[in-house]
């Protein structure tokens, strides 16, 4: 961590609201640089200069964590079911904080090493494979001195109180975020026992990331605080959810979806939907406040712009983007001109364009957990 900057705790203990990035193998896998399937980071050696640039377009849209990308960068993930790799996972690990730290010096920000579920977990591998399978990402992590860890997208709080128990190892701060919603894991432990669980193995920040949409997460994670309140423990709270709306979902969220990976458009949450999670999370309690897939830079942009009164600054892409619109009073259109007012955005209920298209869907309802998949 450069001089001067503040650690994550230092931050959070000071009720500061910290940014979270956005959404990395979606955005790269539609901009030709991840394979959809694997969804492995192996374009931190392959195209350096795409996962560099995604990074320059959070940092500026007001994020303050550059996580590295290093989602599904385990050793036994990247080799899973016959995918062929060029490069090792530790240069593939070590390539994503390098390129996370350049960036982070950049500006305000803080670099977060991930470590993210595994197949030996759900093939039934013991405890020790497993924290073998961590420690080995670790070991990059702590190499490249990241600043602080994020053991995230876990569907079984066990594994992910695994993973705190490895991590918490350095002596970093810890946070621990798993892709649950208000109904629990996959194997049924509701989201207050998962907090409680995670704070009692070490993690300092409890939260979901992913698999169902803001509101969704913002209540499971207020489940979280309820359940870590009661416990009479201490925690902070973070929140990263998808950009899509998913009121249909199953537990597993929207893996379910027919539409899923690649008819998730329609789903997609405006910026000014992302105004309304901002607050809705802020007022929760949470303070780590971010996105996973389907986050575009202006999304997060979004994010910083609604909390800029707490966070006392604009974020730099905000230069290019008038609050609320304002910057279309510069139209030709008088009718788009008459659009630059909050109260427009607010309550525009957008149409989809696919008038014979059904508003939700019948998601799949397969609840893979652990001993039944590979």
């Amino acid at each position: 961590m450069a001089p001067g900057k503040k650690g994550i705790l230092e931050r959070l203990n000071a009720g500061q609201v910290v940014i979270g990035d956005g959404g990395f193998v979606f955005a790269l896998e539609k901009r030709g640089y991840v394979k959809a399937g694997p969804w492995t980071p192996e374009a931190t050696k392959e195209h350096p200069e795409a996962v560099r640039q995604l990074h320059r377009e959070f940092l500026r849209a007001g994020a303050n964590v550059m996580q590295t990308f290093t989602f599904y960068a385990s050793d036994d993930k990247l080799e899973n079911r016959g995918n062929k790799l060029t490069y090792t996972g530790a240069q593939i690990n070590e390539a994503a904080c390098d390129l996370a730290r350049e960036v982070a010096n950049e500006g305000d920000a803080l670099v977060a090493g991930g470590v993210s579920q595994t197949p030996s977990y759900l093939s039934c591998k013991s405890e020790k494979e497993v924290k073998d399978i961590f420690k080995r990402q670790l070991d990059v992590f702590v190499k490249k001195n990241v600043d602080f860890l994020i053991a995230e997208y876990f569907e079984h709080v066990e594994e992910a109180v695994w993973a705190v128990e490895v991590l918490k190892a350095t002596g970093k701060p810890v946070a621990a975020s798993l892709c649950i919603g208000p109904k629990g894991d996959m194997h049924g432990v509701s989201p207050a026992e998962c907090a409680v669980r995670l704070v009692k193995a070490g993690a300092q920040i409890v939260g979901v990331n992913c698999h169902f949409d803001p509101m969704t997460c913002v209540e499971a994670v207020k489940m979280m605080k309820e359940g870590v309140e009661k416990a009479g423990l201490k925690a902070h709270y973070m929140v990263q959810p998808l950009a899509f709306h998913t009121p249909d979902c199953n537990c597993q969220g929207f893996i379910d979806l027919p539409e899923f990976p690649f008819g998730l458009e329609p789903r997609i949450l405006t910026r000014w939907d992302m105004h309304k999670y901002a607050r809705e999370a802020y007022n929760a309690g949470i303070r780590f406040i971010g996105g996973c897939c389907g986050f575009e830079p202006y999304h997060i942009r979004a994010l910083a712009e609604e909390l800029s009164p707490e966070r006392g600054c604009l974020p730099v892409g905000s230069e290019k983007h008038g609050s609320w619109g304002a910057g279309l009073e510069m139209h030709t259109k008088p009718w788009v001109r008459a659009r630059a007012r909050r109260d427009y955005w607010e309550n525009l209920k957008p149409a989809s364009g696919r008038p014979l298209c059904a508003s939700l869907s019948a998601p799949d309802c397969w609840g893979v957990t652990k001993d039944h998949a590979t």
